[in-house]
């Protein structure tokens, strides 16, 4: 086992609380089942935010979901005028057994615009 973090975004149509937290959701469960994660592998999650998307917390969407015992952070990004608008971002902290190369990194909807080098988007 060795500790990993893995990335993943995602971006939103609108800055809504339920839209926030139904694709905050959707991320962290999408980075867990593309690395067979549990619960008890995580070490933390790191979420940041464009500075245009202040409706709720993407943690609260975490423990919506269940990581009731798993630290969970939010921050803003900096405010960069080319920057993607309305990405919610994270980077989980997990033990793995998996190597480097084996991670699966996970960017969804427009996000994937972020890093087509993973997301085969190229």
């Amino acid at each position: 086992m060795a500790v990993r973090a893995i990335r993943g975004a995602t971006q939103l149509e609108v800055d809504e609380r339920e839209h926030l937290l139904a694709r905050s959701a959707e991320l962290v469960r999408a980075v867990l089942e593309a690395n067979d994660l549990e619960s008890a592998d995580l070490i933390s999650i790191l979420f940041t935010v464009t500075p245009d998307l202040h409706s709720e917390f993407p943690a609260v969407a975490g423990r919506q979901i269940g990581l009731t015992d798993v630290p969970l952070m939010c921050m803003q990004e900096i405010d960069v005028p080319h920057a993607l608008p309305r990405v919610v971002r994270m980077m989980v902290h997990a033990d793995s057994p998996r190597s480097r190369e084996k991670i699966q990194h996970v960017y969804l909807h427009g996000a994937v615009s972020l890093r087509p080098d993973l997301t085969g988007a190229q």
